[in-house]
């Protein structure tokens, strides 16, 4: 069982600063996230978008402040189970929580703070009849480790900047073949990546397809091709070992809506004394909270991990009195 001070669901840029803001006061946090990796929607969705509303940075790509928030908490040591959606909670005698992950993954804290943006995230699926006969045997829709696809014929289908980024990496060595898909022929990703694509495609080293999309997947217990719809060549046949469709992610509670909280559409309801729930112990922070004039901002999440850590240590350590120290004068001492 994974110990911590402060137990963290949700990995993304709230999430992050939580362990610098906890960290600063001494307090041990874990994160656990559903995503293979830190980040959130940041990196998963969008990490080349431009952001412009984050203090000190008049832009920011949305990867590169993943990233710097990273490097801000490492001193702090933080611990990760990434992969796995915190599932069942239940109060210990002791007043602390155990939080059960989907893959059986058991962590206890006395103090639960959910960070978890808009909520797991599940893959938007196409409307392919056969789609389900293919998931984990060739067709997969967040990519985890590219070198899982080294030397294979890989189709990858969207037209935003997850879809652009990984048809990018795949194509610079690692799959043997990449083929783009995209129903339309404009793309909603960052402009320096749409004109990789494009120069890519132009000089043979990837196959773009536009104005087309998959209708159906062939194959005997796995993936061996797919059939797209062509707006104007009709169906087109494309041999491959594997059809990753990246659509987004679609954002839902989860479990988490059967953990007792208050909820007001699809939100969680707090306390801005301290965001703390309803639940004495559980806090929420960031997009996945409710209050009156919440705004769904990062900055705002970030303000509130700072107040939420405050209360947390008071709660783990009642007996004892905290002077706010500015990192100005005292500097940042990890662990």
């Amino acid at each position: 069982m994974i110990e911590t001070d402060i137990l963290i669901i949700g990995a993304g840029p709230c999430g992050l600063f939580t362990v610098f803001e906890a960290g600063l006061l001494k307090l041990r946090c874990h994160l656990i996230d559903a995503l293979p990796q830190a980040g959130g929607q940041c990196t998963e969705i969008y990490p080349k978008k431009p952001i412009y509303d984050i203090p000190a940075y008049p832009e920011i790509l949305a990867g590169d402040l993943v990233e710097n928030l990273m490097k801000q908490a490492e001193p702090f040591k933080p611990g990760f189970t990434l992969g796995e959606r915190a599932e069942t909670i239940e109060k210990t005698d002791d007043d602390k929580f155990i939080v059960t992950t989907n893959r059986g993954t058991q962590h206890i804290a006395p103090v639960i703070a959910i960070a978890g943006g808009l909520g797991c995230f599940e893959p938007r699926k196409p409307p392919v009849a056969n789609l389900a006969d293919y998931e984990d045997h060739g067709v997969e829709y967040i990519i985890k480790d590219p070198n899982f696809y080294k030397g294979k014929n890989v189709v990858i289908s969207g037209g935003g900047d997850s879809a652009l980024d990984w048809t990018i990496f795949l194509a610079e060595g690692v799959a043997n073949h990449v083929t783009l898909i995209h129903r339309r022929n404009s793309f909603r990703g960052h402009l320096d990546s749409v004109q990789k694509v494009m120069d890519m495609a132009a000089s043979g080293k990837i196959r773009l397809v536009t104005d087309a999309e998959v209708v159906d997947i062939t194959g005997d217990g796995k993936v061996e091709g797919i059939v797209v719809d062509h707006e104007k060549e009709g169906k087109i046949s494309i041999a491959c070992d594997h059809w990753v469709p990246l659509f987004g992610l679609s954002p839902k509670l989860g479990p988490i809506s059967d953990w007792g909280l208050s909820i007001t559409k699809n939100a969680i309801d707090v306390d801005t004394f301290d965001y703390s729930t309803n639940v004495p112990g559980i806090y929420a922070i960031g997009d996945i909270n409710n209050y009156p004039g919440k705004l769904k901002l990062i900055l705002c999440g970030f303000h509130e991990a700072t107040l939420m850590v405050q209360s947390a240590f008071k709660r783990i350590y009642p007996d004892k009195n905290y002077v706010l120290k500015y990192t100005t004068v005292n500097g940042v001492e990890g662990f």
